[in-house]
């Protein structure tokens, strides 16, 4: 293979339009896992990296947090944003951002929140949302645009009722979530200037600074209130760490889990007899929600920095090298998943890694997957006919990303 072959190849991670375009990007990723699975990348807009495209490559960096950090460079950023972060500090300070000790500790003031336990507790309020956005699609009289008229709005109903933040404030965080994650799309974006993107997170950051005055104030039972008032080491947040930690829940929290409805209803509408050994047989509820996770992968990536230099698959990656781990690749890694391009509601065992893997796995992971199964149960019992009724289009994104919409046609029971 020539280096210009090899470049075409590699472009997939740095062309935002590969992830609207998943038979490009995964016609690529096929040819890397066989013969360059771990590979250098090099491009204009972006410093070079290392991109890990097998699923126990995946594991492997994951696992060693110790020789692979998040810090300085977690994520994919164009050359130019990264050196604004490195002049004027970073946009955000989360849990993406953080390496040991400070990710233990940031992790623990909100971790009891999202226990299986807890999550459980959730499941009435959950299912009583997941019935409205199944009313409103009768509303709607028959057809509508999936993404953008349900499978938004229920997870972020979600998330932000439990941090407890008013009604009339959604449309809000959903608009600023749609130009962070979608500052590479020309329909999401706000711009693609980076001092544009820089105040979208000053409207996060005014909008949630009042909420913590409010709530170290007037503290309620609610997970806003949890973190306005949390402490390490007897110390109270700065207003930083503060608003980080709100912006990463309250659009993370939504925005992935509304991409794995949306491209988990087009898989079933792509796959027909999956939906009706579905419908048939609900108690595969548990094992079609792995399906459709691994199917969106809606975190595309995570990047790691190597500490030392460290063997990865057969390639060394030097010490300070930065590690792209393409997520979307390791779910359709042939060596893990038997016959990883048939989309199977009885998979079992399945290995999905779009959650992560080690102590950055999701902390949301158990929320994203009670809100799935509830929303497709209540949905499949009470819609029938359901079809594609034009063309889906997705994000373009090298970070997080999905359906953008989703036309479908159906019959209310």
């Amino acid at each position: 293979m020539s280096l210009t072959e090899l470049a075409d190849l590699t472009s997939v991670f740095v062309d935002p339009t590969a992830y609207a375009d998943e038979e490009r990007f995964h016609a690529a990723c096929r040819v890397l896992r066989r013969e360059h699975p771990v590979v250098r990348v090099e491009s204009e807009r972006y410093r070079p990296f290392w991109a890990v495209t097998r699923h126990a490559d995946v594991l492997d960096v994951e696992r060693d947090h110790a020789h692979f950090r998040n810090a300085p460079r977690p994520l994919l950023m164009p050359a130019v944003n990264e050196a604004v972060a490195e002049a004027d500090g970073p946009m955000l300070r989360t849990l993406i951002h953080m390496d040991e000790p400070d990710h233990k500790a940031f992790r623990g003031i909100t971790s009891s929140w999202f226990l299986p336990g807890r999550i459980r507790a959730l499941e009435d309020r959950i299912r009583e949302l997941a019935v409205r956005y199944v009313d409103h699609m009768g509303d709607l009289g028959g057809s509508c645009d999936f993404v953008q008229e349900v499978a938004v709005g229920f997870p972020l109903h979600v998330i932000l009722s439990t941090l407890g933040l008013p009604e009339e404030d959604f449309p809000r965080m959903l608009k600023l979530t749609a130009e962070l994650f979608g500052g590479e799309d020309d329909e999401l974006s706000r711009s693609r200037d980076p001092q544009e993107q820089m105040a979208v997170m000053l409207d996060f950051f005014r909008y949630f600074e009042a909420l913590t005055a409010d709530r170290r104030a007037n503290p309620t039972d609610d997970l806003a209130s949890v973190i306005a008032n949390a402490t390490i080491d007897d110390q109270p947040l700065n207003d930083f760490d503060t608003v980080s930690q709100y912006v990463i829940i309250a659009t993370a929290g939504h925005d992935t889990t509304s991409s794995s409805i949306a491209g988990g209803l087009e898989a079933l509408l792509r796959h027909p007899d999956q939906l009706a050994r579905l419908r048939d047989d609900p108690s595969l509820g548990a094992n079609a929600i792995e399906e459709m996770i691994r199917w969106v992968t809606p975190v595309k990536e995570f990047m790691r920095t190597a500490t030392d230099d460290r063997a990865v698959g057969e390639v060394t990656i030097p010490a300070g090298d930065a590690v792209y781990l393409a997520y979307l690749s390791a779910n359709r890694d042939e060596e893990v998943f038997d016959d990883p391009f048939r989309f199977d509601v009885t998979r079992p065992d399945n290995k999905q890694v779009a959650f992560g893997y080690g102590v950055h796995f999701c902390l949301g992971a158990h929320l994203a997957r009670l809100e799935l199964r509830v929303f497709f149960e209540e949905l499949l019992k009470r819609v029938d006919d359901l079809q594609l009724a034009g063309e889906p289009s997705r994000s373009a994104t090298v970070f997080v990303g999905g359906l953008k919409h989703l036309p479908v046609s159906y019959r209310m029971r």
